[in-house]
């Protein structure tokens, strides 16, 4: 089990629980609630059950968890699809029953090793199980949450914000003054990846539907182009970078919209049963050998650095979330099934406790 702390008998009230005792309950655990899910399936797989509170390893944080957030990720392992990925996951049920990435909340507890983090700081950042009353996180997926911030706000940011800034910096390498496309501008990641271009003195061009080019103008973004009236691989304007949070259109279309020498960094794509979207991401790695230009698939890094840049742009003001709907935790069934519809505008939540 992990280490907690002690509390001495002198400075313990009458009739409360004798260190044996109390080691014993930390030991054996207290139930809490929590989402879970024993076979793949549809929403209707997940459930509110009753299960063990978890113990922080050495290194780990455990959080009372006062908001989570859905992303794309959670119906993808809830479905166990694309069926390769069950070779990781679990082939015939999931080896992790929990579901839930983007945490946030008040400190419980803290493995022996922690050193940056103590009872009663209020956290944010990325663990595994957020869909539940408390969860364990590593100690380097966690930076303390802004005052100027609300629970829901800093639950919605790790995974999206992570993807925008490693999408645009790292894999597409932003400069000042370069032209940024960002298709689905107005999605989880789209709403973030705006400012942040900004932020990186990027000339913005964001994609969206008719409904949110308010939304997504409002953002920062110096150009919207709504898709149900033009299609943005046919319109003859180039880019340096081009951000795909969508991949809804062909490789080849794609690669009509950038200069030369321009950066295509795909995130999101649509998916199937059995390979996609990794067929695309095959046809990137081929197609690449053979153009000047750079197509490019990654994953997205939990780590303290970017979590700390994130933390500062929202204090800062310069990042604001965009949150659609708040659901309960016996609600993320319906989170779940949202998301998947692919509409959501901005982040979907889940608040788990209020005042934690």
């Amino acid at each position: 089990m992990g280490w907690f702390f002690q509390v001495s008998d002198a400075a313990r009230p009458a009739g409360s629980l004798s260190g044996l005792s109390l080691a014993l309950v930390l030991k054996v655990g207290l139930p809490m609630k929590a989402i879970v899910y024993h076979h793949y399936g549809s929403p209707d797989a997940l459930q509110l059950e009753e299960i063990e509170k978890p113990n922080p390893a050495d290194n780990d944080v455990l959080i009372k968890v006062a908001a989570a957030s859905v992303n794309p990720l959670d119906w993808h392992l809830m479905r166990g699809t694309p069926y390769g990925m069950r070779i990781k996951v679990g082939l015939r049920s999931p080896k992790d029953t929990r579901l839930g990435m983007d945490v946030c909340g008040r400190v419980e507890a803290v493995g022996k090793n922690v050193t940056q983090f103590k009872p009663g700081d209020a956290v944010f950042g990325a663990c595994h199980g957020a869909f539940a009353e408390y969860a364990c996180a590593p100690e380097s997926a966690l930076v303390l949450k802004p005052g100027n911030v609300t629970w829901e706000q800093a639950a919605s940011v790790a995974v999206a914000v992570l993807t925008a800034v490693q999408g645009l910096r790292d894999k597409g390498q932003i400069q000042p003054g370069q032209k940024i496309l960002i298709n689905g501008a107005s999605g989880g990641v789209g709403t973030f990846a705006v400012p942040i271009a900004k932020h990186f003195g990027a000339d913005v061009t964001g994609v969206c539907s008719t409904r949110n080019v308010e939304l997504v103008r409002s953002l920062g973004a110096d150009q919207v182009v709504d898709y149900t009236h033009e299609d943005f691989t046919k319109a003859g304007r180039r880019y340096d970078l081009f951000l795909d949070c969508i991949g809804n259109h062909p490789v080849f279309a794609c690669r009509r919209v950038l200069n030369p020498q321009g950066i295509y960094v795909m995130i999101g794509a649509p998916s199937g049963r059995w390979i996609a979207p990794f067929d695309r991401v095959i046809q990137m790695l081929v197609m690449s050998r053979f153009v000047s230009q750079k197509l490019l698939f990654f994953v997205a890094q939990v780590n303290k650095q970017d979590l700390t840049l994130i933390s500062e742009l929202m204090a800062s003001g310069k990042v604001t979330p965009v949150i659609d709907r708040h659901y309960s935790l016996q609600e993320v069934p319906e989170a779940i099934h949202y998301l998947e519809q692919g509409h959501a505008r901005g982040k979907v939540v889940v608040t788990v406790n209020a005042a934690p």
